[in-house]
């Protein structure tokens, strides 16, 4: 943990947070959902000291003089929430398209302090970036780790890869004199050599993952949402490279096709995954492949399809279609058993919203406890992390969050998180 933290004031919305210093941290929480265990623990006492946990005990322990107390006794207390798929540069609006010609590197990197803000203060005190314009992710990073800004721990893959034309060109649809070549640098190849300097020039800028494009998406401006966009040789040339950099792949992908190479080719996460079929569905079972389903894109989208020039039109149509066919496929895809980890795709729908995917996860057939170790412990697994966040457990990082009642019984509880701690340091607390 950082031995200084920087103090900031939001005008009449402070933003209270508490430093351990040399003294521990005690929490005595009425319920704790562990991330392991099927059933939660009644009465526990949580101590925290230097950003850690260093001891949980069943019952309400006194705290030592000069301790702090933390009375969560009416709430449920549980791992800092994890987020698999955020976009911090951005948020979804009528402006998204134009915006990049007249908004600065540095005009993105202000305004994603903001959206990392209120994620964290939603309870999601890790997530995995993926896909921005540049650097600004890493560069947001970099500041939430120094203490510069309030935020969430980020994992990000800077520029998401694509090919020429595909889902994450950020020349599509510009006028002729704009629609440049773009190569590896910007994240566009064209065969497998293009491919590993692609991956090379991410770990160049600072990445910690690769993310790529391997199908149409929805509000890209191009006709196809689902059309494969990378040959196999490409696909197997991004993960061989981003393996020797001990780096994960997360693919973008909503057609079948698509998703059917990016399994075989070895990646470590699907996300969206809106066409799957039952077959593509036991392939990445028998592979072990992550799924991360980010249905509140979904619904998002498919919802401002409806209202009349909120997209482009070339986007329109993929919205309407794209969005509800979520709901059929993560039914499936959960009852036979594919490992599912928590992402929203915040950044389409407003940050600070995460926690209703909580809900759409439990509508779908998941019980509220596999939702939230979803966002616990199944997304430190797919991060690599488990070993020092995921669960609560004696000296892995203080990371942990509560609400009020028990989500157990009303998962909309999760959507008012109303403790926060990240290494130890309280940022929002009843």
């Amino acid at each position: 943990m950082h031995q200084t933290r920087l103090v900031w004031l939001v005008s009449a919305l402070i933003l209270s947070w508490t430093s351990i210093g040399n003294s521990a941290t005690v929490i005595h929480a009425g319920r704790m959902i562990d991330g392991h265990s099927d059933e939660p623990l009644m009465q526990v006492t949580i101590v925290i000291d230097e950003g850690k946990i260093t001891s949980i005990a069943r019952g309400y322990v006194e705290p030592k003089p000069g301790d702090t107390l933390l009375n969560l006794t009416e709430h449920t207390v549980m791992p800092g929430l994890m987020d698999m798929h955020t976009h911090l540069q951005s948020q979804h609006s009528k402006d998204t398209y134009t915006e990049r010609f007249f908004m600065d590197q540095a005009d993105y990197a202000l305004r994603s302090t903001v959206y990392a803000r209120v994620t964290l203060l939603a309870g999601f005190t890790t997530v995995r970036d993926l896909g921005d314009n540049g650097v600004n992710s890493v560069a947001l990073r970099k500041a939430i780790d120094q203490g510069w800004a309030p935020g969430p721990r980020i994992f990000t893959s800077g520029k998401s890869l694509a090919t020429t034309g595909g889902h994450a060109d950020p020349t599509n649809a510009l006028r002729g004199d704009y629609r440049r070549d773009a190569g590896p640098l910007e994240g566009v190849i064209n065969g497998p050599d293009d491919a590993r300097k692609a991956v090379r020039q991410r770990y160049k800028d600072g990445a910690d993952l690769i993310k790529l494009t391997a199908t149409g998406g929805v509000l890209s401006m191009a006709a196809s949402g689902q059309n494969p966009q990378f040959t196999d040789e490409e696909l197997k040339a991004i993960v061989t490279t981003a393996r020797d950099y001990n780096m994960t792949v997360a693919v973008h992908a909503h057609g079948t096709e698509g998703i059917r190479r990016a399994v075989v080719a070895g990646v470590d996460s699907i996300e969206h995954g809106t066409f799957m079929t039952d077959e593509v569905i036991q392939l990445m079972k028998a592979s072990g492949t992550y799924w991360v389903p980010t249905n509140m894109a979904g619904e998002w989208v498919a919802e401002k399809s409806k209202e009349p020039g909120y997209f482009p039109e070339i986007v329109r149509p993929k919205a309407a279609a794209i969005g509800p066919a979520i709901k059929d496929t993560f039914v499936r895809a959960h009852k036979a058993g594919v490992k599912i980890a928590f992402g929203t795709d915040s950044g389409v729908s407003p940050h600070g919203q995460n926690a209703h995917e909580f809900e759409l996860m439990v509508a779908g057939g998941m019980p509220p406890m596999k939702a939230i170790q979803s966002a616990t412990l199944e997304a430190a697994r797919l991060l690599k992390i488990e070993q020092r966040l995921g669960t609560l457990e004696e000296q892995k990082v203080a990371d942990i969050v509560a609400v009020k009642g028990n989500p157990l019984e009303d998962i909309k509880l999760m959507k008012d998180v109303v403790f926060v701690m990240k290494e130890g340091v309280v940022y929002k607390k009843p």
